[in-house]
């Protein structure tokens, strides 16, 4: 599999900015476009993504990923000489040492032992290791509770527009709502599931109302979304990995609804692929209440054994176009 085969032109003022309700006080963000293809007969559909219940009955279950994006962008200063820097936080590694694994821009700028700044200087990290090009291990330098600690860390942040949101406008504060789902629960992303962001409140009630079920599931996207892939050959592309959480009742749901045989559909690529790889079959009924990472996982013995497929990529492409058509 190559990566030009998935190359296409997008015309830049075609990607939206905004919500559709953001200038529409009436409108709601299931009011977005939806265009539906009908596979057996080629006929296109132009739709709102309200309608998206019309093609789903009793006989269905949607899977949402109910992560909870943070906000992970900082910026603050360089000691001594006041560079303005960027700090991207990717996730905590130890909750008492205060220890973040981040990005850095400029990263050239940024080396081990330098202290950082931020806000006022109410807040000061220093660098104590590289992981990658641009990755850091920062040491945030605070005494109090964690709890305060992360509520003046997640006051200096942003939310963390994706580039081709943030390249073109100043954040604003109604993006805190907006770049998140409406069942966003477990906090640690730092990429909402883009396409479960259509999904309001009223029609989650409607669907409720059709008999339709949920399976809720918690996959924390990272810094793979933000890598560049720089090889052609896809299979020899290498996937970060990210920590995925699935509850025993999540997982003797999926293995139920797959012996009934019921359709699943998926919010998105992600819990599309997380229930392909953890509920394919009745025995495969576990105790999965930890967290483990993945780009790609499988049972075997009553364990949790992480591999990494051959293309990674494909998977995840192969997955969208299995979701999205009707």
């Amino acid at each position: 599999m190559k990566l030009s085969k998935f190359k296409f032109n997008l015309d830049e003022e075609r990607i939206a900015q905004f919500p559709v309700h953001h200038d529409q006080p009436s409108k709601d963000r299931d009011d977005a476009k939806m265009l539906v293809v009908h596979k057996k007969t080629g006929e296109i559909e132009h739709k709102q993504f309200k309608n998206i219940i019309d093609y789903f009955d009793d006989k269905d279950v949607f899977v949402f990923n109910d992560t909870k994006v943070f906000p992970a962008r900082l910026y603050g200063k360089k000691e001594k000489t006041e560079a303005q820097i960027e700090v991207f936080l990717l996730r905590e590694l130890n909750e008492e040492l205060r220890l973040w694994d981040v990005l850095v821009d400029p990263a050239r700028k940024i080396r081990i032992g330098n202290k950082l700044y931020f806000g006022d200087e109410s807040l000061v990290a220093e660098v104590i290791d590289n992981t990658t090009s641009r990755g850091r291990t920062l040491r945030f330098l605070f005494d109090g509770p964690h709890e305060e600690f992360k509520q003046l860390l997640y006051s200096l942040g942003e939310t963390p527009l994706p580039g081709y949101i943030k390249s073109k406008r100043d954040p604003i504060p109604e993006d805190a709502d907006n770049y998140q789902t409406v069942f966003a629960a477990n906090e640690g992303a730092v990429v909402a599931p883009a396409a479960a962001m259509h999904f309001s409140r009223s029609l989650l009630k409607r669907a409720e109302i059709k008999g339709i079920d949920f399976v809720n599931i918690t996959l924390h996207a990272g810094l793979g979304n933000f890598r560049e892939i720089d090889v052609e050959d896809l299979t020899k592309h290498k996937m970060d990995s990210e920590p995925l959480e699935i509850t025993e009742s999540a997982a003797e749901r999926g293995c139920h609804f797959r012996t009934q045989r019921l359709r699943h559909r998926h919010d998105n690529t992600q819990s599309h692929r997380i229930v392909g790889r953890f509920v394919p079959q009745p025995e495969a009924i576990l105790r999965m209440d930890k967290q483990v990472h993945i780009p790609s996982l499988r049972l075997r013995d009553k364990q949790l054994a992480c591999h990494k497929p051959s293309s990674a990529i494909f998977d995840n492409a192969h997955d969208d176009m299995r979701v999205r058509r009707l």
